[in-house]
C-alpha cells in the first residue's frame, strides 16, 4: 500500500487494532497483519514474522524460495473475516523490493466517493485500459454474500408479516369480545338515536388506536434494538461462517415506510369487520335478550 497517500493513510489508521502505522510511513521493516490472521500466527505487534514468495531464485541446489523477515507494526480489523484471517500489509516500496516488481505494482485499488457508482466506473476504466487489463469491483467481488443477505432479508419481511398477521387477528379476537360485552349498551345507544356510522367509528377507532399504539411502540424498541447492536455489537458471528464477525443492522427508510404501512393496512382491515358488525346490531334484536 501507498502510505504516501493522504487517503490511505487515513482509512487505515481507523482501521488499526493494535500497534502503529508509523514504522510502515517511516520505511522500517515492518508489516500490518489482519487482526484474525494475527491471531492465528500467535503473534503481536513487536514480535517477527517472517514471509516467503514462491517466487524464489534459481540456485546450484535448485529453486530457493525467497525469504525476508519482518517486525509486525499492528493488526488490522476490517471487518470481513475473509479479509481479516488472510491479508498482510507492507509499505509500496518494501513490497516491491520484496516482490521484485521495480517501480512496477500488479494492481490498483480506486475508492470513489459513491460506493454505488463502481460497477459503472469499472466498466469505464476497463474500456480505457483494454487488454490485458480488468477490473473488478466489489459487488463482483462479494457477490455469494450479497445474494444470501437479499434471500435473508426477504425471509425476514415474511416472518415480520406473519408476526403482524398475528397481531391483526389478536386485534380482531379483542374487538370481537367488546361488541360482544357491549351489546346492551350499543342496541340502548342506537335506540337513543345513534346512527350506524357512529357506533361502527367508535369500534373502529379503538381497532385503530390499538394498531397505531403497537406499531408505534414496536418501531420505537426496534430502532432502540438497532442502536444497541451497532454501537455494542452485542450479537456476534462466527466469522469463518458468516465472513463477518458480528451481526451489522441497517434500516432504510424505505424499508422503515414499507413495514409501517404494511402493518397500518392490516390493522385497519382487522378493525373494519367487527366495527361494521357492531354497527349493523339491530337495538330490537339486542335488548329483546335483555
Amino acid at each position: 500500500m501507498d502510505l504516501d497517500s493522504s487517503a490511505v493513510a487515513s482509512d487505515m489508521r481507523t482501521q488499526v487494532k493494535s500497534g502503529t502505522l508509523e514504522p510502515l510511513v517511516t520505511g522500517a521493516p515492518a508489516i500490518l497483519l489482519g487482526a484474525e490472521l494475527a491471531r492465528t500466527l500467535g503473534v503481536v505487534p513487536g514480535e517477527s514474522v517472517t514471509l516467503i514468495s514462491p517466487q524464489g531464485a534459481l540456485t546450484a541446489v535448485g529453486m530457493v524460495p525467497k525469504m525476508r523477515r519482518y517486525t509486525v507494526a499492528g493488526t488490522i480489523e476490517i471487518g470481513m473475516y475473509e479479509y481479516d484471517s488472510s491479508i498482510a500489509y507492507l509499505a509500496l516500496p518494501a513490497a516491491q523490493e520484496f516482490a521484485g516488481l521495480g517501480s512496477a505494482v500488479t494492481g490498483v485499488e480506486v475508492k470513489l466517493v459513491d460506493p454505488f457508482a463502481a460497477r459503472r466506473i469499472g466498466r469505464e476504466i476497463a474500456g480505457e485500459l483494454g487488454f490485458p487489463f480488468w477490473v473488478r469491483d466489489w459487488m463482483e467481488m462479494n457477490r455469494n454474500l450479497f445474494n444470501a443477505l437479499q434471500l435473508e432479508k426477504l425471509a425476514l419481511f415474511v416472518i415480520v408479516i406473519i408476526i403482524v398477521l398475528v397481531a391483526a387477528f389478536a386485534i380482531i379476537g379483542h374487538l370481537v369480545l367488546l361488541v360482544a360485552e357491549k351489546r346492551k349498551e350499543i342496541g340502548i345507544l342506537k335506540s337513543l338515536g345513534a346512527s350506524s356510522g357512529s357506533i361502527t367509528a367508535v369500534f373502529f377507532t379503538v381497532g385503530m388506536t390499538i394498531g397505531l399504539v403497537g406499531t408505534v411502540l414496536g418501531s420505537t424498541v426496534g430502532l432502540l434494538l438497532i442502536w444497541v447492536q451497532n454501537t455494542y455489537r452485542i450479537i456476534r458471528l462466527a466469522g469463518d461462517v458468516y465472513q463477518i464477525d458480528y451481526l451489522l443492522m441497517k434500516l432504510t427508510a424505505g424499508d422503515f415506510a414499507l413495514i409501517i404501512s404494511a402493518t397500518l393496512m392490516l390493522a385497519f382491515l382487522a378493525t373494519i369487520v367487527p366495527a361494521r358488525r357492531a354497527g349493523a346490531l339491530a337495538p330490537a334484536d339486542v335488548l329483546r335478550y335483555e
